[in-house]
């Protein structure tokens, strides 16, 4: 007791030790990361920040919807990052050209949006009400930020569309430009030459150094910029089921078969327990042995396991096959019941009519000219089934045009009623006409399936206890090994292969350890130097003992990652100079017979093509040629393939003509793609700062 009152009675000064420790705790840590996770913006673009609350309410928006609910946080975070980075941009674009929406345009985006402008609850007569529209949200103040997100984004759009038609406009092309495009395709000449080509000389005469490809980068450094990234070694200590988990799950569910006799405590008696082939209740026998839920769908073939389908769909009724593997289950299926042209496939066309506003319709036509129409397919199409999938194409209003009218496969009730009646009450091969309230549909049934339904009890292959303690003690031991030493020597003596990966800030994949982002993330915190070692626990893999091999600081490419693309290049400038000093005297004929080729001849050659045959294509030689005087020997031109010498005997110019509009219309549309470089040019001017590694 006296011991207890000392602790009491000193407790106040414990307490307040505690709090200086924490302190200094918290006040080291403050230190040690800077300032920087003080910010509350996740970024700024041109000096305009973005918050990392709104942020991050849009990025679990993303997650939520994006990729059937299968993006990462990581792809939805630099998805986000991309739209927020882009909409700033131009946004500031808009701002400066002084682009404004007005209420018409909205009310127009909002009349063509189907769930607004089709929605019986903003109409009148069957059009849409604006009125209704505005009372609605004034008596729905929830529902009322939702419309104003909406409207946002309506502006935004509409901004955009205004925005991009300006630079269209800006991209004019002249008809000077025309005729000079002319010219550089009709303008020839036919010349002489002499190449001597780089493969006559060994790659083993020339030798690239980094400092040769460094030197490269440098000359053209914006082909080789590049983002900050670490490189990342790693083994992989797999935590899977052994031989002895698998056969041990594979002895368990065959003994789910048959009977078993168990002794009963509560009656003192032996009872006689059903197995998977007598079970009366199988919904109930499934739902207590087998790791996966009962179900009571029909599947057709294409559904069932490729490996085993042939196998599951004929079995007879109450016939079991198994055990399987399906998805790292062992699994046993019993056949529960097979069901008819459960299943159909079928194309159809769409002819549509003015007042259906859910569809595209391809030509504006009456519902009186639309039966004329889908009548007159329906009778081309009877005549000749095979021309169906091209009628689709040429004529449908619907999006299956583009797969010849083509459905895919549907169950009962999945296509609008008058559809789906002809369809499922229609033999194979049938052709017909219906109408529903898109419009009239010309039919194709060409397939229907049988499918069965399957009672199933599977047990997940996972590694034991003793599997796991044993993937621990290999991961912990080769951690502790490779600490400071050399992890490939380590790595090869426990029988561990290394993988390597270059990561940048935000990226997750780790090699064949998949989106791991939270090593990543380690090898790009302050206080993880190279050379460093940690093990990561993940989930249903493993270990994954991970080291900071290497950082690249932002700037220049790694010579590493720049030789595949470069050192060829190098190569053969290095082989120019070795040919360069062969190439001597005063013909063509001289310097072919010094180097052991021919003269060659290319009768018509243009600037636009400036191809030479069994060679290709070759610009610089047939500028040379075109700027060279007639007779006259140029000087050596160091080319793609190698290096030449050309002698010019004509030039002919092409023939003056009326109009150059279609020359004209070729750089309208060449130009007309360079819009979609805006973008990526906004970016590179402007004055992005990044700071998602400080919240991810």
């Amino acid at each position: 007791m006296a011991v207890l009152q000392k602790i009491r009675n000193r407790s106040g000064l414990l307490l307040l030790i505690i709090g200086f420790a924490l302190l200094a705790f918290v006040v080291q840590d403050l230190f040690t990361k800077g300032l920087k996770s003080q910010s509350h913006d996740v970024g700024s673009v041109n000096g305009k920040d973005i918050a990392f609350e709104d942020f991050k309410l849009k990025v679990v928006n993303l997650e939520k919807s994006g990729q059937g609910g299968q993006m990462t946080q990581t792809q939805a975070v630099n998805q986000t990052w991309e739209i927020e980075v882009n909409k700033a941009l131009l946004v500031d674009q808009f701002d400066k050209a002084g682009i404004r929406v007005g209420e018409a345009y909205k009310l127009d985006a909002f009349k063509k949006d189907p769930n607004i402008g089709s929605s019986p609850m903003f109409q009148t007569n069957g059009k849409f009400d604006l009125n209704k529209f505005k009372d609605f949200f004034k008596n729905n103040p929830e529902q009322a930020k939702m419309f104003e997100d909406r409207e946002k984004d309506m502006v935004l759009n509409g901004q955009y569309q205004i925005y991009n038609t300006l630079v269209k406009a800006g991209m004019y092309t002249t008809t000077a430009e025309g005729k000079f495009k002319y010219a550089l395709e009709q303008d020839k000449v036919n010349f002489d030459y002499v190449g001597i080509m780089y493969s006559s000389v060994k790659d083993s005469e020339v030798k690239v150094t980094d400092e040769d490809i460094t030197a490269y980068m440098k000359k053209h450094e914006k082909r080789f910029k590049a983002e900050e990234t670490r490189e990342i070694e790693f083994v992989l200590v797999e935590d899977k089921p052994s031989t002895k988990d698998q056969d041990e799950v594979k002895e368990k569910l065959v003994a789910l078969l048959n009977s078993k006799v168990e002794y009963n405590k509560t009656t003192g008696t032996n009872d006689t327990l059903p197995g998977f082939k007598n079970a009366t209740n199988i919904a109930e026998f499934v739902g207590e042995n087998s790791d996966l839920p009962y179900d009571t769908t029909y599947v057709s073939k294409q559904q069932l396991p490729a490996e085993v389908a042939d196998a599951l769909f004929n079995l007879p009724n109450g016939e079991i096959y198994g055990p399987y593997v399906n998805n790292k289950y062992y699994c046993l299926s019993k056949m529960m019941g097979r069901k008819a042209n459960d299943k159909a496939k079928a194309s159809h066309i769409l002819i549509s009519w003015e007042g259906i506003d859910r569809v595209q319709k391809k030509e504006k036509r009456t519902k009186e000219e639309a039966k004329a129409k889908a009548e007159s397919l329906l009778a081309q199409a009877k005549a000749n089934p095979g021309s169906f999938m091209m009628l689709a194409l040429t004529n449908s209003d619907d999006s299956s045009a583009q797969q010849g009218g083509d459905l895919g496969y549907f169950s009962q009730g999945q296509m609008v009623k008058p559809f789906n009646d002809f369809v499922f009450n229609n033999p194979v091969g049938t052709i017909g006409l219906v109408e529903s309230e898109f419009g009239y549909h010309i039919i194709n049934v060409t397939d229907k399936q049988d499918a069965i339904r399957l009672a199933t009890i599977a047990h997940k292959i996972q590694p034991s206890e003793a599997t796991t303690n044993e993937a621990y003690t290999k991961a912990t031991q080769f951690e502790m090994d490779a600490a400071g030493k050399d992890f490939a020597a380590v790595a090869k003596k426990a029988n561990l292969k290394v993988e390597s990966t270059r990561a940048k800030a935000m990226d997750e994949a780790v090699g064949a350890a998949g989106n791991q982002r939270q090593i990543v993330k380690w090898a790009y915190t302050d206080d993880t130097n190279i050379g460093d070692i940690k093990r990561f626990e993940v989930v249903n893999v493993g270990h994954v003992i991970a080291r900071l091999k290497k950082i690249n600081p932002k700037g220049l490419t790694s010579v590493e990652e720049a030789r595949p693309s470069v050192e060829g290049i190098i190569k053969n400038e290095k082989k120019a100079q070795i040919i360069l000093a062969k190439v001597k005297g005063g013909s063509l004929e001289s310097i072919a017979a010094a180097n052991k080729v021919t003269v060659q001849n290319v009768a018509a050659a243009s600037v636009d093509s400036p191809m030479l045959p069994n060679v290709g294509m070759e610009p610089k030689v047939v500028g040379a040629a075109f700027g060279t005087p007639a007779n006259k020997v140029s000087a050596p031109i160091e080319g793609i393939s190698g290096v030449f010498v050309v002698k010019t005997k004509s030039v002919t110019k092409a023939p003056k003509i009326a109009k150059y509009d279609d020359y004209v219309n070729k750089l309208k549309q060449q130009a007309a793609q360079n819009t979609g470089r805006v973008i990526s040019t906004l970016k590179n001017a402007a004055d992005i700062e990044d700071n998602r590694l400080d919240f991810y």
